[in-house]
């Protein structure tokens, strides 16, 4: 049994060879105390004085085969276990490099089934699944590195043929780098997917803001009045402040869309997303600078009208009080009322400004086009109008003024 060259052909049959071992050694310890007690026996026989039954050299040369036997038969028991042992190792070796090939096979095969998602969400999910497989890739690793060092010690001790093993680990070693190169290829085809479906979203996102920003800006909502209109262009600077900020990122589209790997920047339908994108984009800025400038020109107007309203309330006053005004022929009376027409002149000149304002901005409206051309110069006319009115009063009250005051002082000549 301890002779025999019989170590297995895999790791069960080598197991059970030394469960079996065990079960021998087992009984060679217990024999061992027998024997033992056998020779110590034997010897007191060799001791004996007097008559002696047999010779004690015979019967120390018995106990000495014995002992030999004995310790021969350990010595077998060992150098078979040790070949027992090493033998598991080997078919140790090898099933520890099978399951690592399975393991191999098994990656292969869900890497060649696997796609690089068909949208955002489901990159972002294969991406974190590959991550995961990546901290496999890495424990597989550490232990197919325990494993070839195991094979290095078993070439090592040079008790089997090396050729099977250098074979296996060489196998394994070439499907492993493959392994390797082709979760690489994946992990980038991914990472080219994620940046390709970042930069559509990205995109959907510019598009979507600028619709809305369009809607905005092309609103035909001017204001009723001088506070309204405020308010609105407050809104709009602040609409085309965003706009202006957003230019860096539609200027940025060519860039990171040469970032992208060739089979997505060259598509046909992503290249006149840019085109479109950027098209828009010079829309929304185009009509915001329109807007912008209708809203001036509607707070021009309600400021104009505003103005005009100012100016007609106090024409409307001094043009009742010069109607009325009747002309006094008393000298005292004559000085007061003259008093109070070098006010109105002052008054007058101060008017005259407002309404020499009111008659440029009107021209600027009319020369930039305004919409509302016709009312505003309408508005002006009527203006004018009355203030030429007033005008003509105020030169009739004068001239009735200075001819009562040249016959007052005739008179008082006389």
């Amino acid at each position: 049994l301890l002779v025999s060259k019989e170590l297995g052909k895999h790791l069960l049959e080598v197991e059970d060879l030394l469960q079996k071992h065990g079960l021998l050694e087992a009984d060679i310890a217990a024999q061992t105390e027998r024997v033992r007690a056998l020779n110590s026996a034997a010897l007191r026989f060799s001791e004996l004085e007097g008559y002696q039954p047999c010779d004690p050299q015979i019967i120390c040369n018995r106990v000495n085969h014995v002992q030999t036997c004995l310790e021969e038969l350990g010595e077998l028991a060992g150098k078979r276990r040790k070949e027992l042992e090493d033998s598991r190792q080997l078919w140790a070796f090898f099933q520890e490099m099978e399951e690592a090939e399975s393991w191999i096979r098994e990656k292969e095969q869900i890497l060649a089934a696997k796609t690089c998602g068909r949208d955002l969400s489901s990159v972002l999910t294969l991406t974190t699944k590959h991550k995961s497989m990546l901290g496999e890739l890495g424990n597989r690793r550490a232990l197919l590195h325990q494993t070839v060092k195991k094979g290095e010690q078993i070439l090592a001790k040079k008790r089997f043929s090396p050729g099977a093993i250098q074979e296996k680990m060489r196998e394994v070693r070439q499907r492993w780098k493959k392994l390797e190169e082709v979760t690489g290829l994946h992990q980038q085809r991914l990472q080219e997917a994620l940046n390709f479906f970042q930069f559509s979203a990205e995109t959907d996102d510019l598009v979507a803001w600028l619709q809305d920003t369009y809607r905005i800006v092309s609103s035909d909502d001017f204001g009723h009045d001088d506070y309204s209109t405020q308010a609105l262009l407050r809104k709009h600077r602040a609409v085309v402040e965003e706009v202006e900020k957003h230019r860096a990122a539609i200027l940025a589209l060519r860039k990171q869309l040469a970032l992208l790997a060739p089979e997505h920047r060259q598509g046909v339908d992503v290249q006149i997303r840019v085109v479109e994108v950027e098209q828009l984009y010079g829309e929304v800025a185009e009509v915001a600078v329109l807007r912008q400038q209708w809203l001036q020109d509607a707070l021009a107007v309600y400021r104009m009208f505003s103005e005009v309203h100012a100016c007609e309330v106090w024409l409307d006053e001094k043009e009742q009080w010069l109607e009325k005004m009747e002309v006094p022929e008393e000298l005292d009376e004559v000085e007061v009322v003259q008093h109070r027409f070098e006010s109105l002149d002052q008054e007058m000149n101060s008017v005259m400004g407002r309404v020499l304002d009111v008659n440029q901005v009107v021209q600027q409206l009319v020369d930039g086009g305004h919409p509302s051309s016709e009312e505003v110069r309408s508005c002006q006319d009527h203006l004018n109008g009355r203030w030429n009115r007033v005008v003509e009063l105020v030169e009739q009250k004068k001239t009735q003024l200075s001819s009562i005051l040249k016959i007052q002082n005739y008179l008082l000549e006389c």
